[in-house]
């Protein structure tokens, strides 16, 4: 099975990459077929520079946010990376926590994380230092909330043209 050695070799590449960043690199697991490296946020960028420069993964798939409310560290970004010739794909996880909600941007990195960021800015409240334009993408400038976050109502408590019997309540 070719595949599964490639696999297996580039595991553990990423691995041995990996232990450069010491205690940065707080876990490295195996998610269905990704591996999964969490890191610490201070070293995200740099993990994310060597893993595009040093093991070809140049292709940032997804980068978006994550809230866990009522956990230490309920803020988060995922970024998927992809290595289109080898056929890799790989997660990074960083948390942080809600009173330190700032990321450095991966936008010098790929110019295409631009709309993602801002989408993460808009919908979780995630900011990203160094982004050239982060501004909401979706929502109105003004609006004074973060939808995606688990904490925001799936209902307007205002509205009054709403029968609630139509809703089974």
């Amino acid at each position: 099975m070719p595949g599964f050695v490639v696999k297996a070799e580039r595991d553990q590449l990423v691995k041995d990459r990996m232990a450069a960043f010491g205690e940065k690199v707080t876990a490295i697991s195996q998610e269905a077929d990704l591996v999964c490296i969490h890191v610490k946020k201070e070293a995200v960028h740099d993990l994310l520079k060597a893993m595009r420069d040093e093991l070809g993964f140049a292709f940032l798939t997804t980068c978006c946010g994550m809230h866990f409310p009522g956990e230490a560290q309920e803020f988060g970004m995922v970024y998927h990376l992809h290595n289109m010739r080898a056929g890799h794909r790989i997660r990074i996880k960083c948390r942080t926590t809600a009173n330190d909600l700032e990321y450095p941007t991966v936008t010098d990195l790929w110019p295409t994380a631009n709309w993602m960021e801002r989408e993460a800015w808009d919908f979780f409240g995630i900011k990203f230092k160094g982004h050239p334009n982060l501004k909401r993408i979706l929502n109105m400038e003004d609006f004074p909330a973060f939808p995606m976050r688990k904490d925001y109502p799936l209902e307007d408590p205002t509205r009054q043209d709403k029968d609630d019997r139509y809703f089974g309540r």
